[in-house]
């Protein structure tokens, strides 16, 4: 049995026979198949010698499975374009054997920017400005040094104030020191204060409220009243702010983001007749998002007119899922769908494209987490190599009879089957079907037998009515 494989797009075919042969052969078919090569052929120079450099080129881009057919049935026709696999519809999670050209991504994968910002003026200044957000941006360990050090550093500070006060006021002489002080008849500004030792532990004591009853400031220091007066507001001051940061950080929406998934995957096939872009959205915990939103953006290089090229030009990509628009009732998850029109920026890209252009789709799913009132915001992206071009997803939801409720296997989350997809693109596609009404998928292109065709009956040939008139009686005949 011969193969006769297009390079440019894997274009082949079966004769009636159940061999196959070259779409040069002659008859309706051989016709067909030249249409078809010509809808999904970009460039006459891709029908060139088999050794030359462009089709070695793409026959390495493509692994040897993709060059293998599949048994169809009835009249053995094949559409345009489409892949073909061998033996089951198995699941996999990566194609074997293709080269791909990766692309440094701006959103990883868990949705951290992957952004490095330089040589930004007075950076140290506008950042203590904002010093609130400063420290809930920053990691944990630098957020409980300051923590600790706030506390210690006003600690030593007003023990220092404390001790200057005893001081200057003669309270650390060796004849006013407690001990001495009633043979003395000496008042101090702060009872049983002998060193700077129990300076600090006063300090402790007033900022926090511990009051252990041995050390008290008397009406003899008006300065003293007054630094205790301070001390204490300093410390509410000191112990809010903290808190607030801690609490900040612990209750961050981003932590929210963990339990939200992206599909590791985005696939590429056929739905409703049209070429889809399609990934998957899920969320772990019973508590839901209200007003989820889903919306994605793709990152390409553009050259505009003037011949400007923008390395980096975001483009909106127009999302659906179920028939609803990008707003979803997110409580199972949900495949949303990209159709591939004209006005999608991935109209003229076909499977070769994919392997070789260089491009990142940012999907970005918002909304507000019930249990919080916070709005949340969970990131991902989709590289070129992490595109599946004729894969479907799996369904996850069914219907447990003994729980009584729907269940979501998440195992299956990421799990896709081949499926049977036109290789070129949605323009070269549309230029192959032309002006027809229905356009038909590649499901019911390969079985025409179950098509449902109604007609109507054949009426029997009616003949004029005849009136007779016999004997004054009028007889009409139909």
């Amino acid at each position: 049995m011969r193969v006769s494989v297009s390079r440019d797009r894997n274009i082949i075919r079966r004769d009636a026979s159940g061999g196959l042969r070259s779409s040069r052969d002659g008859g309706a078919d051989s016709t067909r198949l030249r249409r078809a090569h010509d809808a999904c052929a970009p460039d006459s120079a891709m029908h060139a010698d088999p050794e030359s450099p462009c089709c070695r080129e793409e026959t390495q881009l493509l692994p040897d499975e993709w060059l293998k057919v599949k048994t169809v049935p009835t009249n053995g026709n094949l559409s345009p374009g489409v892949y073909y696999p061998t033996g089951s519809k198995r699941s996999r999670s990566h194609r074997h054997g293709v080269t791909r050209r990766t692309r440094r991504r701006a959103i990883l994968k868990n949705g951290e920017c992957n952004i490095l910002k330089s040589r930004i003026s007075q950076r140290r200044l506008r950042f203590l400005q904002d010093m609130f957000t400063t420290l809930v941006d920053a990691q944990w360990r630098w957020t409980l040094l300051v923590f600790t050090l706030s506390f210690i550093l006003s600690w030593l500070g007003f023990a220092l104030i404390w001790w200057l006060i005893a001081f200057t006021h003669g309270d650390l002489e060796p004849d006013h020191l407690p001990p001495l002080q009633d043979s003395a008849n000496w008042k101090p500004c702060v009872f049983n204060i002998n060193d700077f030792t129990s300076c600090f532990l006063f300090s402790i004591e007033t900022q926090h409220t511990i009051g252990y009853g041995a050390r008290t400031t008397t009406e003899e220091c008006p300065e003293a009243i007054f630094i205790m007066c301070l001390q204490s507001i300093v410390g509410v001051m000191i112990q809010a702010f903290m808190v607030g940061i801690v609490f900040a950080k612990m209750t961050r929406p981003k932590h929210r983001t963990q339990t939200l998934l992206f599909s590791k995957y985005a696939v590429v096939c056929q739905r409703d007749g049209e070429l889809s872009l399609m990934f998957r959205v899920g969320d772990l915990r019973k508590s839901h998002i209200i007003g989820a939103s889903v919306r994605a953006q793709l990152i390409r290089s553009r050259t505009t007119k003037e011949g400007e090229v923008l390395s980096h030009y975001q483009t909106e990509l127009e999302l659906n899922a179920d028939g609803c628009d990008s707003n979803l009732f997110f409580i199972w998850p949900i495949t949303m769908v990209h159709r591939i029109n004209r006005d999608s920026p991935f109209y003229g890209v076909s499977a070769a494209d994919v392997l070789q252009e260089r491009f990142e789709i940012v999907v970005i799913l918002e909304g507000t987490i019930e249990s919080t009132g916070q709005t949340t915001q969970a990131r991902s992206s989709y590289t070129t190599s992490e595109i599946m071009w004729g894969h479907r997803f799996v369904p996850l939801v069914t219907y447990n009879r003994e729980r009584q409720g729907y269940q979501v296997d998440y195992s299956k989350f990421d799990e896709t089957t081949q499926v049977d997809t036109p290789l070129c693109s949605a323009k070269e596609l549309d230029e192959f079907y032309g002006s027809q009404a229905d356009r038909r998928s590649i499901e019911s292109a390969e079985h025409p037998q179950q098509q449902l065709i109604l007609k109507m009956p054949d009426r029997a040939p009616t003949t004029e009515p005849k009136a007779e008139n016999k004997d004054g009686d009028f007889t009409v005949t139909l």
